[in-house]
């Protein structure tokens, strides 16, 4: 059988080569060697405030000396709770720098899910904001979990003076009131030393920098375990990509921190090039097209759900957009539809990628100046082997020609998941890790996927893909966002539903679109209903997700138990 890594590599149209290694190298060191080379360059841009390399290195110290002082170390789980402001990247790279494990919690956390989060990971200090959707949470937390302290900062300390004014006095009402405990520290009390401490002894291939808690798509949330040479390495393997390397670097970073996706792709990555990062607070298409036009970003990272927010704002026929490079999708399948009029409306390159929380972020992308093929996710990024494994069997290579899971191995893949052993040995197979992706390699070494094994709907025996069904829907002129799940079936056990959103304007009921989606499908394939409604569920990155309309219909069917006494 060929080894379908030949293809790649004989077809490889990423800059340089791929047989590329990425020395160990901590987060610390990265960001240090950063503020070392460009220290009087922008590192932030945050809703107009700017704040150099120097800046922002003496803010990372600091920290770290207030951390320290606190009597945390090497080892010790650090929590941040927080939306996209600069506390984040002076709490993320000062708590690496003392050896802390930093854990990431979505600002959409309830409590019952925050503390959660906090028992698993044993976390003991949690930094937040005093904004009134954040706070009383982190409270609550603080009083029924295992946390110690709270570090607490004002989004009005690091705002530019008049917007600071504005936010005080007509804002008030979304700030919420730091209690007068000792448990609580404000963060400017943190910072409130020299910055002059030693830093941690730190193996980047053996100490864990990141505890990244996984979507709980199925069952309970778990802990990738990423070392700093995880994260430092995919940094290094996505710059690796640019094709123009020595020109200017403006990241538009709407992506939320907290995801894997921007802690690579937003972060780290822009760090080590010594670039800036104009971050918003949380995703706003009309924020974001003015602050991209403003700092004149070369790039925006996001989901395909920003982009057609971003050309359905009214705001985008008059919005400068002409320094924007190349934009990379991920977290989704993006429509070649919605690909096409974002690269017509800006100018801008749009490709496709993938990636995994377990693999650091990136895995595969579409080359930025070669061939794009829209419904891939392009070819294997530098150092990154991939394979297709059996579906029934992950000890074996898939048949050749036939789809199969899945499987990643290089420097960016998990140390594993935190205190799920179990977990690991299902994950890994003979060292490298599975997906859970059914995918096909073509003969450009470009690499396509099929469907979630775990979405993948059975009817009667035979394998529905509901990405399949979904992508025949995007081709309806009405059709604005798809999902196909399965629903249950006395007959055959499951039978595909779509759920969809239209185009303004739009006038076709789901009754009309179930018959042309059907007209196109086989026997066992045709959907039994199309429901039209006005918002499709969303994951916290903005990207769709089944899991709530898989619960909808479950909800439906009747417990076996009802009715008895």
């Amino acid at each position: 059988m060929a080894d379908p890594a030949d293809l790649w590599r004989s077809h490889y149209r990423h800059p340089g080569v791929w047989e590329r290694s990425f020395p160990p190298l901590s987060l610390p060191a990265l960001f240090d060697e950063a503020a070392g080379k460009f220290p009087d360059a922008i590192a932030i841009d945050f809703l107009g405030r700017k704040y150099s390399y120097r800046e922002t290195a003496n803010g990372v110290d600091r920290v770290a000396c207030g951390l320290r002082k606190l009597g945390v170390g090497k080892g010790d789980r650090v929590g941040l709770f927080l939306p996209n402001v600069p506390h984040y990247v002076a709490a993320y790279y000062g708590a690496l720098k003392i050896g802390a494990t930093i854990v990431n919690f979505s600002p959409l956390y309830t409590v019952d899910e925050l503390a959660a989060q906090v028992a698993d990971s044993g976390t003991r200090i949690l930094f937040t904001i005093s904004a009134q959707s954040l706070l009383p949470t982190a409270l609550a937390v603080l009083e029924k979990s295992g946390l110690e302290r709270l570090v607490v900062g004002s989004v009005a300390g690091v705002l530019p003076s008049p917007k600071s004014l504005f936010y005080r006095l007509f804002k008030g009402k979304e700030i919420a009131h730091r209690p007068d405990d000792l448990r609580i520290m404000a963060f400017s009390a943190l910072i409130a030393n020299d910055g002059a401490c030693a830093s941690a002894t730190i193996d980047p291939e053996r100490d864990i920098a990141l505890l990244q808690y996984t979507g709980g798509t199925t069952g309970v949330p778990k802990g990738a375990m990423l070392t700093h040479q995880n994260l430092s390495a995919n940094a290094r393997q996505v710059e690796a990509l640019d094709p123009h390397p020595e020109e200017a670097d403006r990241i538009m970073g709407a992506l939320p921190l907290f995801h894997i996706f921007a802690n690579t792709c937003v972060l780290n990555r822009t760090i080590h090039k010594g670039g800036e990062i104009a971050l918003v607070p949380r995703f706003d298409a009309g924020q974001v097209l003015a602050t991209i036009a403003r700092v004149k970003a070369t790039s925006f990272p996001g989901v395909p759900t920003m982009y057609q927010a971003l050309l359905d704002h009214p705001r985008i026929a008059g919005a400068d957009l002409s320094s924007l490079r190349v934009c990379i999708s991920g977290g989704a399948p993006m429509a070649a539809e919605l690909k096409e009029r974002f690269e017509a409306v800006t100018g801008a390159k749009l490709v496709e990628g993938y990636g995994l929380t377990e693999s650091a972020g990136v895995v595969s992308t579409n080359p930025y100046d070669a061939l794009n093929k829209p419904g891939t996710i392009g070819q294997p990024i530098p150092g990154t082997e991939i394979r297709l494994l059996d579906r029934e069997d992950p000890t074996r290579l898939a048949p050749e020609g036939e789809p199969g899971e899945i499987a990643v191995r290089g420097p960016q893949i998990m140390k594993g998941y935190w205190n799920r052993p179990e977990a690991d040995a299902e994950v890994f197979a003979d060292g490298w890790l599975r997906t859970g992706d059914a995918g096909l390699i073509d003969e450009d070494g470009y690499i396509r996927i099929v469907d979630r094994l775990k979405d993948m709907i059975a009817v009667s025996g035979f394998k529905v893909f509901p990405s399949q069904l979904e992508s025949l829907l995007y081709h309806h002129e009405a059709v604005k966002e798809a999902l196909v799940i399965g629903i249950p079936d006395p007959y055959t056990g499951e039978k595909p539903k779509a759920f969809v959103t239209l185009n303004e304007g739009a006038a076709i009921d789901g009754a009309d679109l179930m018959r042309w989606l059907n007209a196109q499908l086989g026997k066992h394939e045709k959907v039994v209903a199309c429901e039209v409604r006005d918002s499709l569920p969303k994951t916290l990155v903005g990207k769709l997700s089944r899991k709530e309309l898989q619960a909808e219909e479950r909800a439906k069917v009747p417990s076996p138990l009802a009715g008895e006494g």
